[in-house]
């Protein structure tokens, strides 16, 4: 079985490759990040597959007023297996980040670029890689007329990017799942494809607002600069979260939390007035050991102290705030299959850990599901010139093909 599967994967990977670029083509930028959404690229997915014998395919759409169409798609595709006592998912999701700074890239990051082995383009790694190679997997499988033990159904989500409330969370809430079910989330790796992700870090998202007194940038003596104290705030409470939270966990590939600034907002549009408002962002991936409800009460408070010491007024929200989930036990069966796949296909050994999230994998786990993370990735991930290499796109599509025929 292995060599046919081999054989197969092998002839299909013009059509692999052709539907890795027209992912890559599709804007489907979270409307949370100011894109389209995930409309078009999931009518060019039920398109691509509607004659390829799956047992069914269905749309499970979660409603969004954000978007101009009012809703947000979710796809299921199955395949039944011969018993059919439970069910594989392969779980990938269809939205992008924005594509930054055009002039950090050498192509139109929705235009995409084979070069050297690799295909260039926004949404290429993260998560149209592993999309595409679950999807031919299940190709495979079926033109072999394969028929797995297990149920094998991959499930294309929506807004995984933003907190997957209109996702895989909403996929959950409709209880499409069973306990007994086993999943993998091919949306993080290391780029030998050793490592198999089995725990993730909580996530706190914060909104950081201060507000002063806005004036003319020549009257400092009448203003309360709200960009100055926002630069002070915002490095006193980054030395702060480091030096008080350092615990270390090797399991994480990043033994530490984190606690970013990220995003600024813009405050003023001319350079002679003093902002009067100005918003900062944090991420912070934070170990499982941590409590995020009780850190979280920490930064409130030491914004608090800060506001009376300056005369300011420090604003702190909660935007994404997920805590970590118990990790998938090491010697699970989905790590073993897993594991068995990359050994078998791979002639690899792989290691398991963690990483800093977030995947659909942690809210699947907090369900109290059993999840797994691998892909084969270089990890360029929201970076600008974020590319796919093509040999690894083909060799995950063999693995995945693998572990559903064998399952």
């Amino acid at each position: 079985m292995k060599e046919k599967i081999i054989q197969i994967v092998e002839k299909l990977k013009p059509e692999i490759i052709t539907s890795m670029k027209k992912f890559v083509s599709i804007n489907s930028v979270n409307p949370r990040s100011g894109g389209p959404g995930e409309k078009e690229m999931a009518e060019w997915l039920e398109d691509l597959i509607k004659d390829w014998s799956f047992d069914s395919v269905e749309r499970y759409d979660a409603k969004d007023g954000i978007v101009p169409y009012g809703f947000r798609p979710n796809i299921v595709a199955r395949i039944k297996g011969s018993e059919g006592k439970r069910t594989i998912w392969i779980i990938t999701h269809m939205d992008k980040v924005p594509a930054g700074d055009l002039s950090l890239w050498e192509n139109d990051p929705f235009d995409p670029l084979e070069k050297d082995g690799k295909i260039f383009g926004r949404g290429a790694e993260d998560n149209g890689a592993s999309l595409i190679a679950s999807l031919y997997a299940a190709k495979a499988i079926l033109e072999l007329k394969i028929k797995p033990k297990d149920n094998i159904a991959l499930a294309f989500v929506s807004d995984e990017e933003t907190g997957s409330d209109y996702g895989i969370k909403h996929l959950l809430e409709l209880g499409l799942f069973n306990k007994s079910d086993l999943f993998i989330v091919p949306d993080a790796g290391e780029p030998d494809g050793s490592f198999i992700e089995i725990a993730e870090k909580s996530i706190a998202w914060l909104k950081i607002t201060t507000f002063g007194k806005q004036a003319h940038a020549s009257r400092p003596d009448i203003a309360k600069n709200a960009h100055r104290f926002a630069l002070k705030f915002a490095s006193q409470l980054d030395e702060y979260l480091n030096k008080k939270y350092n615990l270390e966990n090797k399991l994480f590939d990043y033994p530490k939390s984190s606690f970013e600034p990220t995003k600024k907002e813009n405050n003023v549009d001319n350079v002679n007035t003093i902002p009067g408002t100005d918003v900062v962002y944090f991420d912070c991936r934070i170990l499982p050991e941590y409590n995020i409800e009780e850190i979280f009460e920490d930064i409130t408070n030491f914004a608090n102290k800060f506001s009376k010491e300056y005369n300011v007024e420090i604003h702190v929200e909660k935007l994404q705030f997920e805590q970590a989930a118990p990790p998938t036990n090491k010697d699970s069966e989905i790590v073993i299959k897993l594991k068995s796949a990359i050994k078998e296909l791979r002639n690899l050994e792989p290691k398991v850990g963690g990483i800093g999230g977030g995947t659909c994998a942690a809210i699947v786990r907090r369900a109290g599901f059993p999840a797994v993370v691998w892909a084969t990735l270089d990890e360029t991930a929201h970076q600008p010139n974020e590319y796919v290499v093509i040999n690894n796109l083909i060799e995950d599509t063999k693995v995945y093909t693998y572990l559903m025929a064998n399952s």
